[in-house]
């Protein structure tokens, strides 16, 4: 059987990834904030959609490649960020970096994930995004943004929706702590994981079999780590929460495309675009964050009617059909997160790109039914409330 076969869709993944997880990595990928009521939220808002079908429109020769920031992609979505993205696979930021470069598309890479951006500079494609954690210290925030540009990162993502760390009931059932440590609780879970442990044990070895923040060992001795709450990390205690002058310094330091990730208020639209980001990202952070947060899908269209700005948009996309549904209500492009980790955890080094062709091929089959050739039609798509 081929992997098409045997998993013909995210949800064959995620239950597969499930599977080969101890059960506190699933719950720090899998698991939201609360009662998990925005991330139910993000996925309710989505099916309430309808696309309106055509018919008898002759065949179609789909293109789905689109612009974004100057630059022609062959698809509209891309790799999102994702803090300790290594405890989820062996080596995840390089295996994403180097399907991203592959398949010519976006790859973001957390101040907070387990490689440093010098880790994915060899890996790295024209398209990679650094996704910032705001640190405090203007020293260390001139020097990071030196380190990403150095290594060839293009894009500057300014997430503004962490300004305090989160509760996420679900992962702190579950054992984890920040900094992972390998706790006898723990240590059970992995014994019945046998391959994602043999890779973790054999990729950290001088880490204690776990990884840690790669791109923050040059700022931070770990000494006041052990302040911390168990979803809080060590990045805590070198950041702040951003304000409208600290976006501006950004601004005024980074030469290239600036995004702001966690834009959910129409009000803002007009501030940020008088202080010249180039994009903006709206996103719900998956309901890991806020658990009253609307879904992003729903505030799509009215950021989209006041901005001419590029919009991007996550949280709880699951196929191809959801990218339309975004693309026909006013994104420009989309990302995933979980569903390239999950990916990841089931198949490994071929998770990615057979997570991608999922994508394609479902936006593929969604178009033709649609009766649409190029993404820009999606915008003339009959919209059809089916709540």
């Amino acid at each position: 059987m081929t992997l098409d076969q045997r998993y013909p869709g995210v949800d064959d993944l995620r239950a597969r990834a499930r599977r080969r997880l101890p059960r506190f990595v699933w719950e720090y990928l899998d698991s939201a904030t609360g009662q998990q009521a925005t991330q139910a939220r993000n996925r309710l808002a989505l099916d309430r959609i309808g696309l309106l079908p055509a018919i008898l429109g002759g065949p179609k020769e789909v293109d789905l490649s689109c612009t974004l920031f100057g630059a022609r992609l062959p698809v509209p979505f891309g790799i999102a960020p994702l803090g300790m993205s290594g405890l989820i696979w062996p080596d995840a930021e390089g295996h994403l970096a180097r399907h991203a470069r592959a398949a010519d598309i976006p790859y973001g890479l957390s101040t907070v994930a387990s490689q440093s951006p010098e880790d994915l500079a060899p890996h790295l494609g024209d398209h990679g995004w650094f996704q910032l954690y705001p640190p405090k210290d203007e020293t260390i925030r001139k020097d990071m943004l030196a380190r990403a540009r150095a290594a060839g990162f293009k894009v500057l993502v300014l997430t503004v929706d962490v300004p305090v760390a989160s509760r996420r009931e679900r992962q702190v059932r579950s054992g984890l702590t920040q900094p992972p440590r390998l706790t006898p609780r723990l240590l059970a879970q992995v014994a019945r994981r046998p391959a994602w442990a043999l890779g973790m044990a054999a990729r950290h070895r001088r880490d204690g079999g776990m990884p840690h923040m790669r791109t923050l060992d040059k700022y931070t001795s770990g000494a006041a780590a052990a302040a911390l709450s168990s979803t809080a990390h060590i990045g805590y205690l070198l950041r702040t929460a951003p304000d409208w002058s600290y976006l501006d310094w950004l601004r005024q330091h980074w030469e290239g495309p600036l995004v702001v990730k966690g834009v959910l208020d129409v009000r803002d639209v007009a501030r940020l675009e008088a202080a010249g980001v180039d994009g903006i990202w709206i996103s719900n952070h998956g309901g890991r964050q806020f658990d009253a947060a609307p879904a992003s899908i729903e505030v799509l269209p009215q950021i989209r009617a006041a901005t001419q700005l590029p919009l991007i948009l996550d949280s709880g996309l699951e196929g191809g059909l959801d990218i339309l549904r975004a693309l026909a209500c006013g994104a420009d492009f989309v990302m995933f997160g979980r569903a390239y980790h999950y990916a990841l955890a089931a198949l490994g080094a071929a998770g990615p790109a057979h997570l991608s062709d999922i994508l394609r091929r479902d936006m593929a089959a969604n178009m033709g039914q649609l009766g649409v050739a190029t993404l820009p039609e999606l915008r003339a798509v009959t919209q059809v409330d089916l709540s």
